[in-house]
């Protein structure tokens, strides 16, 4: 018998069935007016190659940024220092790219960029805010990042959360809106971030961190290159995303309701993250009702990209508070809960599922006390570097309830056979050798 908390697969439908209504109500709040519809219209033209482009970008969004429409024509458009977009009752038609100045020294000073995402302190060049506005590059447009010079110096440097490399476009405090068709070139961090926000849907999506130095060939040269994190969101949808990095490729972290994902590729990196969690001790973490559908994991050339870790995994920090945010944390509660994947494809990545509780922690940390609960994998196909499939190691202080797999059907190494590793699960159905516990 099902347990009364879990989720039927009628249950799965209706959860479906109410986040494609969601998605459906967004994109009629924020389609696309007829062009004659907006009060007022602004165009812009690239000023040209060592001119700086970001005063007349300002000019525009503050004059047709409001029930306007701006229209950059195309070519690169140079921003030299941070900005911000307030878009209302607006559209913005972006046939060329923000070409951001890779000037390290000057974005690296903190009141040269946002901090808005409170999270690990991150910093951003471009935070657009604001409520019922469409952005849509045609797919020829977007943000050019010049992320290689950041890539090659911070091999030379340490690396560490908050330490100012820019999200390259940040959604904060934003309300129904559309993103489409938008590109992203050479992010030097995260590509995206949407933190604050609600309503949100980003119908087309592409990010690509590929190293083109050759003193990092076959090293994992674009650390933190994250497609998108989410964090303090609710009901964001996203479509058709094609993500190189090294890295998450999608990132749900703290605070996530009703996430909708679709038609996702991820080449390259860590795979589909869930965390980390439990970092703020003060803080919970409340992520549910995530929908992850047609995923695809492409492992690439080890020259260009060795890593393709997971297909989707999980992580929180321990139970102990080790040192501080952003680079430490620990102790944090909550849940992860009402989570599907389904019709998942692997090519030949390290672990295709993984929970683990321990991120930044020590042996004799205390059990993290957040729970991961009814988790689904629907319909997974594909090849996995280890024999074992699946690891599920949850707190001895959370243990996991109803994890439900259908379906997987992944195949181990040649000649190997598959394995699953099953710690503190208290329930499962449909992974053959899960040992579970008994609890009072």
């Amino acid at each position: 018998m099902r347990p009364q908390s879990g989720l039927s697969r009628d249950d799965m439908r209706t959860v479906f069935g109410a986040l494609l209504a969601a998605v459906a109500a967004v994109l009629v709040s924020a389609g696309e007016l007829p062009r004659g519809s907006y009060s007022k219209t602004c165009t812009l033209k690239p000023l040209g190659a060592g001119r700086d482009d970001t005063d007349q970008i300002e000019a525009a969004i503050a004059k047709c940024g409001h029930y306007g429409m701006t229209v950059f024509e195309p070519g690169q458009y140079n921003v030299t220092r941070k900005m911000t977009w307030d878009l209302v009752g607006s559209r913005v038609d972006m046939h060329g790219y923000l070409s951001f100045v890779p000037d390290i020294d000057y974005w690296l000073n903190a009141s040269n960029t946002y901090r808005v995402v409170f999270i690990q302190n991150q910093a951003s060049w471009f935070v657009v805010t604001g409520h019922d506005f469409v952005i849509d590059a045609h797919s020829s447009g977007g943000i050019n990042g010049n992320g290689q010079p950041w890539w090659s110096h911070f091999h030379t440097v340490t690396r560490e959360d908050g330490d100012g490399r820019p999200i390259a476009f940040t959604l904060k405090n934003v309300t129904r809106a559309l993103v489409k068709d938008f590109r992203i070139e050479s992010q030097p961090f995260w590509c995206n971030t949407v933190a604050d926000s609600s309503e949100v849907v980003y119908d087309g999506m592409y990010c690509n961190a590929t190293n083109q130095d050759p003193l990092y060939a076959g090293k994992n040269a674009v650390p933190n290159t994250d497609g998108i994190n989410t964090y303090r969101s609710d009901k964001i949808s996203l479509y058709n995303w094609d993500i190189t990095c090294g890295d998450d490729c999608l990132a749900i972290k703290g605070n996530s309701t009703n996430i909708f994902a679709k038609h996702i590729t991820c080449r390259g990196g860590n795979g589909i993250a869930f965390g980390s969690l439990g970092q703020y001790v003060d803080l919970p973490d409340i992520v549910d009702n995530v929908v992850l559908e047609d995923l695809k994991m492409i492992r690439l050339d080890p020259q260009v990209q060795p890593n393709m870790a997971n297909g989707v995994y999980f992580k929180t920090w321990t139970g102990t508070v080790n040192s501080s945010p952003p680079t430490g944390g620990g102790g944090g509660g909550g849940h992860v809960s009402n989570v599907v994947t389904k019709g998942v494809s692997l090519d030949n990545v390290t672990v295709p599922v993984h929970v683990y509780q321990t991120n930044g922690g020590h042996s004799a940390d205390a059990p993290s006390t957040l729970q991961f609960s009814n988790l689904s994998f629907i319909d997974w196909t594909g090849t996995s570097q280890r024999s074992t499939l699946v690891d599920i190691e949850c707190s001895s202080g959370a243990p996991c309830p109803w994890m439900r797999f259908e379906n997987f059907n992944v195949a181990p190494p040649v000649g190997t056979t598959a394995t699953v590793k099953c710690v503190n699960v208290v329930s499962e159905s449909g992974l053959p050798g899960c040992s579970t516990i008994t609890t009072a």
